[in-house]
């Protein structure tokens, strides 16, 4: 039997695509993470701000800071909605990567278990042998 595992190769490069779709995944996680806390402490110093208009200018002027807050705001949910796509897309490859790879890692197990087998088979072949020669010896000098 064939020591080396044939699909070596293989699995080499099914792991790589794994590490690979797991080191996308934790990008897409920071990105997605960041994107929240972004978003979190806009909300909160927008919420923060207590403003209140004395003129007519100034209620002009916190109008178009408000109607400039929103479209942050939405354009902070429009980043954070692309990043939580992104990680789910990147939880999908890994997943994908690590369902093809635990294909090849269990052939290896059980290549490994059966070459442990054949191994162990012609050992108690070789142990039967001498056993066999040992007995045929004995017979023969018991009958001198």
């Amino acid at each position: 039997m064939n020591r080396q595992f044939p699909l070596a190769g293989l699995l080499r490069l099914r792991q790589l695509q794994q590490d690979q779709a797991a080191t996308g995944m934790a990008r897409a996680a920071s990105r997605s993470e960041d994107a929240r806390g972004r978003r979190a402490a806009a909300r909160k110093e927008l919420g923060d701000s207590v403003d209140s208009a004395v003129s007519s200018s100034s209620l002009l002027a916190l109008a178009a800071a408000r109607a400039s807050s929103q479209s942050m705001l939405a354009d902070l949910d429009t980043l954070s909605a692309a990043a939580e796509a992104d990680l789910a897309e990147a939880r999908a490859d890994y997943t994908q990567a690590r369902r093809m790879a635990v294909g090849l890692e269990k052939l290896e197990l059980r290549h490994g278990a059966e070459l442990a087998a054949a191994e162990l088979h012609a050992e108690q072949g070789v142990l039967d042998e001498i056993a066999a020669t040992s007995w045929h010896r004995k017979a023969g000098e018991a009958t001198s």
